[in-house]
Formats: structure tokens, sequence, C-alpha cells
């Protein structure tokens, strides 16, 4: 009988996460203007988690209570209290501390008060030339059918017109112009937030009324797309067609100004069906995850520059450097430049004959779309399987897939009921008689973009038996169909999520175990973005209580409770949050010193293991391995951006050890001098 293990709750260990974050908008290690990139990364953060996570949390709320008081606290009011506490941390950190210390660069962002007389009439002159052109004016009476578009915002005008109150409603236009004006008066750089400049001009929008306040609100929407994956037809057409309909979701928050009157705040929750949203006073500023694009570059203020470490490739050709031996990139620490080289030379290369590839996370002006056209017109059979169902990106992917689509490339859309994660990529190239083949299998997304500020870890190899098995798996996705007991494909290579990835995973635990159980040496060391899985958390306990030592790193959702006796006391979990995305997934199993290393596309959660394809794969060359053990290492030491998460789920400081690594800037010490 398995013991009754206990877990953390999802979402209550991703708002401990999100406290990571903003904790280091309060770290001054941190340069000034990138701890304004923090809140502006938390704040981000918490406006997915409204419009993804909190309609569940409220949904269980509503069956857990059954329309009584519960007789313990649920999730929904844990996570509403943390959420509060944290946003009063943001708002001290921002005002107490980051506004003053930019005051003293002699840079003054204006926040919680009339604009300085020294700027009124540049402010004024801007609010005419630019502001007024995107101004809209509503009045609460005539609103019957407007609706608060999701996360944008909006002021709210009381008016006395005349004998009669009104409630005008104006949009702040952040999605037309940037949310910032700034000028310089002297030595003195002002910041403005345009929501002030708006305020300010009020009286010439109602010239004719007295304006008795003016409040800033926004309503956040829930973001599920009311996808039937057994539908016949036109996959695009029908998430197109969901998708404009996101921004029209139930409304899972509204966030006022606190001092917005109560009557006002009633006729606005009434007039637009608000009374089920979970209502909250937040600050003066909404969307402060407008503060990525705060009008400051100063290189004195931001992280000092790296510049990506090219790989060295002595060949003519990346695949003949292939051929020679398997190599890895690890973006953004190396340069990407390779990544789009392999996808150049392909649709280059007259010996190449077909390519194929999966795209999850489209750049927005992907040169990887474009060498797959360039491949399609040059004659190659080019096959791309896009997931049209990854979240927030649906629209984006949809569009190149059908651009590929018109320039010759055959795509492949989502499977019903499943999404499709693998990051991999397949050439076949006219070797004399032969077909060799050559494999990029990733941790992260196929994206130019995103491998500026995401860690990820890139396998270019040309081992036969395993891109066999990658071959096989493009041909069983453009089945479009989920797997089931009648498929007899067998992988031995790879680990493929629906086929074999939760199973192996187990089997390579399991030898742990019984290593450990004879007295050998047994370890695992493991890195995750999010760990939720509870068979495979249950392994982990189980080899714990064996007396295998685990270690983990973990980013964001962990589930697993560390340090507990007769459960977790040989486990240890830690969190990185620095200046890149920890995105890779690193799986290392001792097996009796002939260590097991797998990389892949694959979390351990629900989603990961039951309903998406996922590919993690294994490095066979000693000196890969070495080199991603190295790399791990350094992870394992980081003293400086690490913390370890606690049985109370907790992040704790790390104070041991008297000289500071800082894993981030020591991997890319390393790579620059391997």
């Amino acid at each position: 009988m398995q013991p009754a293990y206990t877990f953390f709750n999802r979402d209550i260990s991703w708002l401990t996460f999100n406290e990571r974050v903003l904790a280091e908008a309060a770290n001054p290690g941190v340069p000034l203007i990138e701890r304004i990139r923090f809140l502006s990364i938390y704040s981000s953060n918490l406006d997915e988690f409204y419009r993804v996570r909190i309609p569940v949390l409220m949904a269980l709320n509503k069956i857990n209570t059954g329309g009584n008081e519960p007789a313990e606290q649920t999730y929904f009011e844990h996570a509403q209290q943390v959420i509060h506490r944290q946003q009063e941390f943001f708002g001290n950190q921002l005002r107490l501390q980051i506004i003053p210390e930019l005051h003293q660069q002699k840079i003054h962002l204006v926040y919680n008060g009339p604009l300085p007389t020294g700027i009124e009439a540049i402010c004024k002159d801007y609010f005419f030339s630019t502001l007024a052109a995107f101004v809209v004016v509503l009045y609460l009476e005539e609103a019957k059918d407007f609706f608060f578009e999701n996360n944008k915002l909006y002021i709210v005008v009381p008016l006395q017109q005349k004998d009669k109150e009104r409630v005008a409603i104006i949009n702040i236009p952040s999605n037309h112009v940037s949310r910032f004006f700034t000028t310089k008066v002297g030595d003195l750089q002002y910041v403005v937030f345009i929501d002030d400049i708006i305020k300010a001009n009020l009286a010439f929008i109602f010239p004719d009324a007295i304006v008795q306040g003016a409040y800033s609100i926004k309503v956040t929407r829930d973001a599920e797309l009311d996808l039937q994956d057994e539908f016949d037809g036109d996959i695009a057409e029908k998430i197109e067609t969901q998708i404009n309909k996101r921004d029209f979701g139930l409304a899972t928050r509204f966030l006022y100004q606190p001092n917005l009157p109560f009557a006002t705040l009633e006729r606005i929750t009434a007039t637009f069906n608000l009374d089920h949203a979970n209502s909250m006073a937040g600050g003066n500023y909404h969307n402060l995850k407008d503060f990525a694009s705060f009008p400051i570059n100063d290189a004195a203020f931001t992280y000092a520059k790296q510049v990506p470490i090219p790989l060295s490739i002595n060949s003519h050709s990346l695949f003949d450097a292939m051929q020679e031996k398997d190599r890895l990139v690890h973006p953004p620490y190396q340069s990407y430049d390779t990544i789009l080289r392999f996808f150049n030379e392909a649709a280059l290369n007259p010996d190449v004959e077909e390519i194929y590839t999966t795209m999850y996370r489209v750049a927005n002006d992907s040169r990887i779309v474009h060498a797959l056209i360039s491949a399609a017109r040059n004659g190659k059979k080019v096959t791309a399987f896009v997931e049209l169902k990854a979240r927030f990106d649906e629209a984006n992917n949809i569009k190149w897939a059908k651009v590929m689509k018109a320039a010759g490339v055959r795509i492949i859309y989502s499977i019903p009921k499943l999404k499709v994660h693998a990051k991999v990529a397949l050439a076949k190239k006219k070797v004399g008689e032969r077909l060799v083949y050559y494999g990029l299998l990733a941790t992260g997304n196929l994206n130019e973009s995103t491998a500026r500020f995401y860690t990820d870890h890139i396998l270019l190899t040309t081992n036969g038996p395993l891109l066999r098995e990658l071959e096989m798996l493009f041909i069983f996705l453009s089945k479009r169909r989920k797997p089931t007991q009648d498929d007899t494909i067998h992988f031995g290579h790879l680990l493929v999520a629906q086929f074999n990835l939760q199973q192996k995973f187990i089997d390579l635990i399991d030898t742990e175990i019984n290593n450990a159980s004879k007295g050998l040496p047994a370890s695992i060391t493991i890195k995750l973005n999010n760990l939720e899985e509870e068979v495979l958390i249950g392994k982990l306990y189980e080899a714990s209580n064996a007396g295998v030592e685990i270690k983990l790193i973990v980013r964001s959702i962990c589930r697993i409770i560390p340090g507990i006796k007769g459960m977790s006391e040989n486990i240890t979990v830690k969190r990185i949050v620095d200046r890149y995305l920890e995105h890779g997934r690193i799986f290392i199993f001792h097996n009796n010193g002939n260590e097991q290393i797998y990389l892949g596309s694959s979390d351990w959660m629900n989603r990961n293991v039951y309903r998406r394809i996922e590919v993690c794969f294994p490095l066979y060359n000693e000196g890969l391995k070495k080199e991603i053990r190295s790399i791990i290492n350094l992870q394992l030491k980081d003293n400086v951006a690490a913390v370890l998460i606690d049985g109370n789920l907790q992040n704790v400081p790390i104070e041991d050890g008297e000289t500071k690594i800082r894993s981030q800037q020591a991997i890319y010490d390393f790579l620059q001098h391997k």
C-alpha cells in the first residue's frame, strides 16, 4: 500500500515563485533599471495568473463551499491573502526604495501626485499632439453595449453636470502609445504616466462639468479558449474565432483605485455585471507590467552586457561538423546563430531532400520560418507541425502556418485533445547512395527571440538510431491523433510522453532505489520549470526513503515538500531567479557511476505527462555529459541568485559558503573559457 504522501498546492507554490521574482526588485545587488523590470515581470505574471488560474480556484471554491462557509480556509482565500501581501510589498518597494533611488540619479518618476509645474506645459502639448487622438469618452448611462477589454486601462470620472450627477469612462491608450512620457528639464529627467497627463486635462474634455475625481480601473478576463477538439473542419479557422472571443471572457478580477467612491464602484459593478469578479482595491496605477518599457536606457543602471559566445565550428559546413561529433548549444550564453544556420544550411544545401520540424511558439518575424519557406521553394520536401493551441501565441502561429502553407510547406496542425510541446527538427541529406540524418533536439522553443533571455540546451546530432526514432515520431504526428494501446511504436532512445516517458523515468528512479538498497551510491539530480505530477513525485519520495540523495532545481511550481522526516528528508530543492529565465530541463541519474543524462521539453506536470507530446533525449557523448554536469554543478553551488525551498514553502536565502557563486555569470565564464 502506497504511503499517504502530501504535496504543496500548485497555485500557492506558483505565487511563491512570483514572490521570488518580486524579491529581485528589492535586491540592492541588482542594477536599478533591472529592478524596475522585475516589478514588470511580477506584474505580468500576476495578470496571467488571474487570467488562467484564478478562474480554476474560483470554481473549486464554489464547489468546496457548496454555498456554505467552509470549515477551513480555501486555496482561493489563501491565494488572495498571499497576493494582497505581495502587492503591499510591491507598492512599498516602488515608493520607498526605487523612486528615491531614481531621484538620486536625477530621474524623477512622477507618481501619486500632480504634474510638476516645470513640465505642465510640455505635458499639455503632448496631450493635444498625441494622446487626444486616441481618447474615447463614454457615459455610464449610455454604456449598455460597452465591454471592458481585458487588461486595458480606463479612468472613471464622476461629474457634476448642471443639476445632474454623471459618471464618464475614458480609455488610457497604452496599447497605441508608450505608457510613459519622458522629457528633460535642465539636468533632471522626468518620467510621467500618460494616465496623469490625461487626468491633468479633464477640464478640457469636460468643459461644461465639474470634475469630482478621476480613478483608474481595469478588468482581467478568463483566458481559456473554449476549444472542442473533436470538431471537423479547419482547426485554424476555429481557433481564430475563439481567439477573437478570448478578451470577452468571464471577468476574473476587477481592480480599482482604492479611493474610488463606494457608490460609483457599486454602479460600475452593477452596470457591467462584475459581481462575480474578484473585486479588489489596487494602487493608483494598474498594468505595471508596462515598466518593461521604462524609458531610461542608461547602461550604468542595467546588467553588464554578455555577448553570446559563438560555437566554434572548424568545418566549412555545420552538417559536416555534426558528422564529426555531437554538439550542444546553450543559449543565451552561446549564440543562437548556430541553430539558425542549421535551418539555413538545410534550406540551401542541394543534397538535403527533406526537413521536418515542430513549432510551438513562433517568433514574431521568424528567420526559421523564412528558412523553411526558402527550402520549400528550393524544391525540398518540408513538413512543419505547428501547435495552434500554444496559449497566447495562437494567432501568431496561425499567421505563420498560413504563410508557410502558401509557400509549399506541408503543415500539420494540432492533434485533438493533445498539445505537441516537443522542440525537435530533422533534416535528411543524401550522401552518396545513402541518406544521412541530422537532428536538432531542444529543451526550449525554436524561437530566436526568446533565445535571448531563456536558458536552454540544444543537441545537434547525427546519431542514426536516435534520429530514426525521431522520424517515427514525425510519421506518427502526421496522423493527427492520440496514441492508443494498438500503436506499436517502440522508443528505445527517446522518451516520448504518451508512449514511454513516465514509465522510463519511473524505471530510472527504481534503479537508484535498488542501488541504494544494495549499499551502492545512488543519487538523482533534476532541473525543471515545474514539478506537479503526483506519481513521479511519489517515486521521488520513495527514493528518498530508500536513501537516494535527490537534488532538485525547480524554478516555478513545486509540489514536492522537501526535508520531511520519513518522507523527503533526502530531498533538497533550489530555485534560481536571475537576469535570464531558467528554462532548460535536465535529468541526471547516478546509475552506479555510469551516469544517465537526459535533456528535454518536458516538465513533470500533469499536462506534460498526460496531455502533451513531449520529447526528452539522452546524451551519449561523454564530453557533452561532462559539460552538462559542470553547468548543473554551478547551479547547485549558487548562493547568490538561488534560494532553498523549505518545508513551509518559503524562499530561504542561502547563507553558506565564503565564496559567492552566481551561477548564470559562472556558466557564461565557463563556456567562454571551455
